[in-house]
């Protein structure tokens, strides 16, 4: 499985459509663990983009602290989870507590 996590300055970017750069993980859920990190920095943001790029990379899953509806509807479309209200941590530590299901998500912060 792989999990997407929009960043900024090595943490979860709060802002996801205006990100530095995405860290890839490729985990093992039933195992717990994180095989592989990916840092890659995503094309120019517009709309419905991001989805089909990260799509395109093997993406299955998102967690991102803030996503509008919009973007939201175009993951689901591509059959990608995304989960919002993720703090802004390192992104090892934040898949390993949702693999442990100890992930504690607030409220969506984007407005849009």
């Amino acid at each position: 499985m792989k999990i997407a996590i929009p960043t900024a300055n090595g943490t979860l970017c709060p802002h996801f459509g205006h990100c530095e750069s995405f860290a890839l993980l490729e985990v093992d859920k039933q195992n717990k663990a994180v095989l592989k990190r990916d840092d890659l920095v995503p094309p120019p943001h517009e709309p419905g983009l991001l989805p089909r790029w990260l799509q395109e990379r093997g993406v299955t899953m998102v967690i991102a602290g803030g996503m509008g509806h919009r973007a939201q509807e175009f993951f689901t479309q591509m059959g990608i989870e995304v989960l919002v209200g993720a703090p802004s941590q390192d992104p090892e530590d934040l898949a390993r507590s949702w693999m442990d299901g100890t992930l504690a998500l607030g409220g969506n912060v984007c407005d849009h």
